[in-house]
């Protein structure tokens, strides 16, 4: 699982903040990128290069001028200039990576609240999440939906808003439960523990109440995985069927057409049943959004 953001966040700041999970960890840590843009300041190896590059150059000059100057100090003015030039480049953080780090720095923060990190679930927690985001991504990927045999317009919708609300829910679960473990890990005197047991019990029952959730969206999603397959073998069939007349004629040409078999015959049937069991399931998986939305 990577990072889960609020539905409302614009596409385009969404699409950033999911790619930048480990940075997002780094500044909800506290890290803060530098203010400066590299066109700004110079690193410590730029300002050597440039301040040790006058005095190599006017060497070199020199040497070259010097008829009587050995070809190795050539040589080694050269090689000197080479190595700095080549110690500024390993240094010198990429001119496109700093504006990154700060876009993403200022969005996190303007949109702070509004999305999750995989560290705020534990992993149990993480584990009902990954249920529910399997079941979402199989109803939004699938063939129906994209036909529009489903509602697609409102899967598009209330699927991400589902997600956000089950892993709202579980981030606040997984923070509770965390604290209540610290608390039982000190030690709890004898006269807090009539008070601790109302408190595990609430931990249960949302934990069961944001499960229900999820084993609706995997009910709705199962619905529409089979609708998936008549989708498919009615697709499969209809190209049979398609393609019986040319059998039909081969079988004439042949003198065998009075042993055509029965089950080519029944193409047409099977056709029929695979598209009322697509109706059925289509309709199955309507009755079970309707549920979700309740």
């Amino acid at each position: 699982m990577g990072v889960v953001v609020d539905p409302g966040v614009p596409p385009e700041v969404a699409g950033l903040l999911r790619a930048n999970a480990p940075l997002l960890s780094r500044i909800r840590s506290g890290w803060v990128p530098p203010a400066e843009t590299p066109s700004q300041r110079k690193s410590p190896s730029s300002a050597m290069l440039l301040a040790a590059t006058p005095f190599v150059v006017a060497l070199m000059g020199l040497l070259l001028a010097s008829r009587f100057a050995p070809a190795g100090f050539v040589l080694l003015g050269t090689y000197v200039f080479i190595v700095l030039v080549k110690i500024a480049s390993m240094n010198e953080v990429p001119e496109d990576d700093r504006p990154q780090e700060r876009a993403v720095y200022e969005q996190a923060r303007w949109y702070d609240g509004r999305y999750l990190l995989p560290e705020d679930f534990d992993p149990e927690a993480r584990a009902v999440l990954v249920r529910a985001q399997r079941a979402i991504g199989s109803v939004l990927r699938s063939h129906v939906n994209a036909e529009g045999l489903l509602d697609d317009a409102r899967n598009a919708v209330m699927l991400p808003a589902q997600e956000w609300e089950i892993a709202r829910l579980l981030a606040k679960l997984s923070a509770l439960r965390l604290e209540h473990r610290e608390l039982l890990a000190r030690g709890i005197a004898p006269e807090v523990a009539a008070v601790i047991e109302p408190l595990e019990r609430a931990l249960v029952n949302s934990e069961a109440a944001v499960v229900a959730r999820v084993e609706a969206l995997e009910r709705y999603a199962g619905h529409v995985a089979e609708a998936e397959r008549a989708y498919h073998a009615r697709g499969q069939i209809e190209e049979l069927r398609a393609r019986l007349p040319r059998y039909e004629e081969l079988l004439a040409e042949s003198g065998a057409d009075k042993l055509a078999v029965p089950e080519i015959e029944r193409l047409a049937e099977d056709a029929d049943v695979l598209e009322r069991t697509l109706r059925r399931s289509v309709r199955s998986a309507h009755e079970a959004f309707r549920y979700l939305e309740g």
